[in-house]
């Protein structure tokens, strides 16, 4: 069955860095556009990062030059690099897969880490 297992979250002073890792089993990762979401408490889930089949990148702009997204269709993982990170960025952390494209509507979703970012 299908399977997206993130890892990677903690608990770190602003300033601080940490790198998470999505591990997808159970389908064609290369055929899937990846993303990565996050959800506070109170606050509606919202989408971070994407990145396309062909590698195509895209953040929201609260995280444009702190994050990076990227993938390794080799080992079936999407790893989001999260530096500078500020108090405002604690929250849930889910990947998703969209089949082909993004924005085509996600298939799958993870059951998240959370990150936790203290001032």
């Amino acid at each position: 069955q299908v399977q997206l297992v993130e890892s990677g979250g903690g608990s770190v002073q602003a300033g601080g860095s940490l790198k998470l890792s999505c591990a997808a089993s159970g389908y064609t990762f290369s055929d899937y556009c990846m993303t990565w979401n996050r959800q506070a408490p109170g606050k509606e889930r919202e989408g971070v990062a994407a990145i396309e089949i062909d590698g195509t990148t895209r953040y929201i702009e609260s995280v444009k030059g702190r994050f990076t997204i990227s993938r390794d269709n080799a080992q079936n993982t999407v790893y989001l690099e999260m530096n500078n990170l500020k108090p405002e960025d604690t929250a849930m952390y889910f990947c998703a897969a969209e089949h082909l494209t993004c924005g085509s509507g996600t298939d799958y979703w993870g059951h998240g880490t959370q990150v936790t970012v203290s001032a």
